[in-house]
């Protein structure tokens, strides 16, 4: 979701408003994590795990149960999320193997060759998933994999709205093939890939999300750049609804060639 350009300060607190205590800050499922763990295939004994633009932590809670040796770090660049993760991280146990961390994306301090995996669900795209993948393959290990979400084409037919639309919000956005020249171009080799279900956006992201929208909607009625703002997102979700089939989130596995 991108912020409208008029008083910046503004818009950015109604997208905080729109987000916080929301169950995910973009379309996934447990399952889809999981199903992307399993393709990861076999790690480390006690494997160092990087989950970037961690968000409000459902998806490092849940590498936190399937890999019950791991060390994971988790950034984002929000306060407010990370405090979110952290508060997650504290009521299930787990503080002593997973650290929040605040963070940007684009100037992570870590030292080459320091993670086994890293996962990222919903937000390369803040990146672009090839400058993504330029940037964090550095971080691998011998045999290190990546595990990431990115929004792509499904499909030669791609109505002219729809395309009109993405071609605002996501410039770089591309088809799967695309996706995995970025793979290789990065010096990663494609394991495997599968499109999220259309429950991985509505269960945990755009239903809680719209009804969000329609109270903050009454509650910020007069509140011009508030309406902008509200408005955007009504449009992502009535682009969805037309025309989800031509679009979705992929999980693209890979691994350190």
């Amino acid at each position: 979701m991108r912020l409208v350009s008029d008083d910046e300060q503004r818009a950015e607190q109604v997208f905080l408003q729109v987000h916080e205590g929301l169950p995910r800050q973009g379309p996934g499922s447990q399952a889809c994590t999981w199903r992307a763990l399993d393709l990861v295939g076999p790690l480390p004994p006690s494997p160092r795990v990087l989950d970037i633009g961690c968000g409000p932590g459902m998806q490092t809670l849940d590498l936190a149960e399937r890999l019950p040796t791991a060390t994971i770090t988790a950034v984002d660049l929000l306060p407010g999320f990370v405090q979110e993760a952290r508060s997650r991280v504290l009521e299930r146990g787990l503080s002593s193997r997973v650290d929040v961390q605040s963070g940007d994306m684009k100037a992570l301090g870590f030292s080459p060759g320091s993670f086994d995996l890293i996962w990222c669900e919903g937000a390369a795209y803040i990146m672009g998933m090839r400058d993504a993948l330029q940037a964090w393959a550095p971080l691998l290990r011998e045999q290190g994999r990546v595990a990431l979400t990115e929004v792509a084409w499904l499909g030669a037919d791609r109505p002219a709205a729809l395309e009109s639309f993405w071609r605002e919000v996501y410039p770089p956005m591309t088809d799967i093939d695309g996706c995995t020249q970025h793979v290789t171009a990065a010096g990663l080799t494609p394991i495997d890939h599968f499109v999220l279900p259309g429950s991985a956006w509505w269960d945990d992201y755009y239903t809680p999300l719209e009804a969000r929208v329609e109270s903050l909607t009454v509650e910020l009625a007069t509140d011009p750049v508030a309406g902008r703002v509200l408005q955007e997102y009504r449009d992502e979700l009535a682009m969805y609804r037309e025309h989800g089939s031509h679009y979705g989130y992929v999980f693209f596995v890979m691994k350190r060639s």
